[in-house]
């Protein structure tokens, strides 16, 4: 079903957004006077009735306010596009709009979000993790939990207090230029790690309502499941695509993990220009998205640039009667009661105390949202690559040469041992990672046969999923490793090749023959993998 005029499609609602994103606070800027007797700002309140009390004093412009999300530059006319901008400069920004928020009519605070997805990726020097499906190979949901609890406190040291994380799609298939952010085709297994949900939150305490907010303090950080159910599902692995499956498949297959994290309580929010999105062309019967999308439950819009035209037909939609009142207090009922749950009117402003814990193609082996949305090549953040992590371990016992492109010449001359190749994927994000094809890049599986006939050879794949895999390739190697996308420890590499560490890692996804297999569904009788979903080895017997 494609979008018209007539027909509205909701496909775009996903709780992603890239990272510079913050609510609009009122329009109104006066400074509140007496705050003595004022109840919702007293910490010695339930939250409940915290929020029904500045719920009361709100203005219908003031909850709108609360209801948009905005472009962090739209709010100020200062770049911020210093790539290797410190945590205490991400928190010097988002204190000066968090100023700006404290200083309007009823000083409720805005809340940041970033795209924190593996690690705090978007700060210069932090700790980047590897990237979902690689985690997922672990099959260690407490690793998860913790690796969140990392990531929170980086995060939340850089002033963010909003992460859009976990990615809880089910991707099934690697087509899908966002595979890499799914932590397996397999649902039992996606399940599992929204343990990471709990580690960025915090763990709340056996008495705590199900169904509730909760934010542990000050080291930790509100979370977003995301992206849509089905997303992961979609045609050919079209990103935003159709995902055309019986309603029990969608219910089995991809609902599941989302209604995980929905019962921890919180607010719903679109995409990044999702009501844009709901017709064609883009961005057009802006109004009818708006009615259509607040009214099926939608709480907060990331609008991002064009709030104005957001909030003017928002209020024409209530003030008309088309979107009712009761609608409006729902959504910022629960916006509110994720601020208080946060601890944000009582702690808003960065907590500079955070900022001591923060911590050769280094940009490849991290993949997309790794500095930039794009990710990048080259030395983009602090770490090991694999070049450095090799010569680290191998020390004075051996040379080490290094060659991007390999001659014949080189192979015959220099009377080599072993040969370690490390081929793969540039990094990617979105539709731009869309693939049909799913070879390996730069002619990667010419370089491997080049080299493989000459020297016997262990071969590491960076990628963010299976690729094809030739067989006259895989019968010249030695040894095969899929890394993923193994972030900015590339000791963890050189730790199992040279046996410190025994490899543990499993398939968690399936590894096709050929694309024409795709989608592939272990639970099919006609399921034929190179390599099947929970396949590893291990190199002590």
């Amino acid at each position: 079903m494609h979008p018209s005029p007539a027909q509205p499609s909701f496909k775009s609602f996903q709780s992603f957004a890239t990272v510079t994103q913050v609510f609009f606070p009122s329009p109104v800027c006066v400074t509140m006077g007496d705050t003595v007797n004022v109840v919702y700002k007293n910490a010695n309140e339930p939250i409940e009735v915290r929020v029904k009390d500045v719920l009361s004093r709100m203005t219908l412009k003031e909850k709108l306010g609360q209801m948009t999300q905005i472009e962090r530059a739209v709010a100020t006319p200062e770049p911020f596009e210093n790539p290797n901008a410190t945590s205490a400069d991400w928190a010097d920004m988002i204190d000066e709009l968090q100023k700006g928020a404290l200083e309007s009519r009823l000083g409720i605070p805005i809340f940041y979000g970033s795209d924190a997805v593996h690690g705090n990726n978007n700060v210069y020097g932090t700790t980047i993790f590897p990237h979902n499906v690689g985690l997922r190979a672990t099959r260690d949901p407490d690793l998860v939990e913790r690796i969140g609890a990392a990531t929170a406190l980086e995060t939340r040291a850089s002033g963010v207090h909003y992460a859009f994380a976990p990615c809880v799609a089910v991707c099934r298939d690697p087509r899908w230029g966002r595979c890499y952010e799914s932590y397996s085709e397999d649902t039992q297994l996606v399940r599992k790690m929204t343990s990471l949900v709990t580690g960025l939150q915090g763990k709340p305490p056996v008495n705590h309502q199900n169904g509730y907010p909760y934010v542990a303090g000050r080291n930790n950080v509100i979370a977003c499941a995301k992206h849509y159910v089905g997303d992961g599902g979609t045609d050919k692995g079209k990103s935003e695509g159709n995902t055309i499956i019986p309603y029990d498949e969608l219910e089995n297959i991809h609902m599941l993990p989302y209604l995980d994290c929905i019962a921890k309580g919180g607010v719903v929010i679109t995409d990044w220009e999702g009501l844009d999105s709901l017709y064609e062309p883009y961005g057009s019967n802006y109004r009818s998205a708006i009615s259509s999308a607040i009214n099926a439950g939608i709480d907060m819009v990331m609008v991002p640039f064009r709030y104005q035209l957001f909030l003017e037909d928002l209020k024409y939609l209530v003030e008309s009667g088309e979107v009712s009142m009761a609608r409006i207090d729902d959504a910022v009922e629960r916006i509110l009661r994720v601020k208080f749950a946060a601890g944000l009117f009582e702690h808003p402003m960065a907590d500079r105390s955070l900022l001591n814990i923060v911590g050769n193609d280094l940009g490849y082996q991290c993949g997309g949202w790794t500095s930039t949305k794009e990710g990048a090549s080259g030395r983009i953040t602090v770490g090991t690559t694999i070049l450095d992590a090799v010569k680290e371990a191998i020390g004075d016992n051996a040379e080490v040469v290094y060659e991007v492109n390999p001659t014949i010449k080189t192979l015959s001359e220099h009377g080599f041992s072993y040969a370690i190749v490390v081929v793969g994927e540039a990094p990617y994000v979105e539709s731009r990672g869309d693939n049909s094809e799913l070879i390996i890049p730069f002619k990667g599986d010419q370089l491997l046969k080049l080299v493989a006939k000459q020297i016997p050879t262990l071969a590491i794949l960076i990628s963010g999923r299976p690729l094809v895999l030739d067989p006259s390739v895989l019968e010249t190697l030695d040894a095969l490793i899929a890394a993923w996308l193994p972030g900015t420890e590339g000791n963890g590499i050189t730790d199992v090749i040279f046996g410190d560490h025994e490899f543990h890692g499993r398939l968690p996804v399936s590894w096709f023959k050929s694309v024409d297999q795709l989608p592939m569904d272990s639970c099919k009788s006609s399921y034929d993998p190179l390599f099947p979903l929970g396949y590893g080895l291990k190199s002590k017997v």
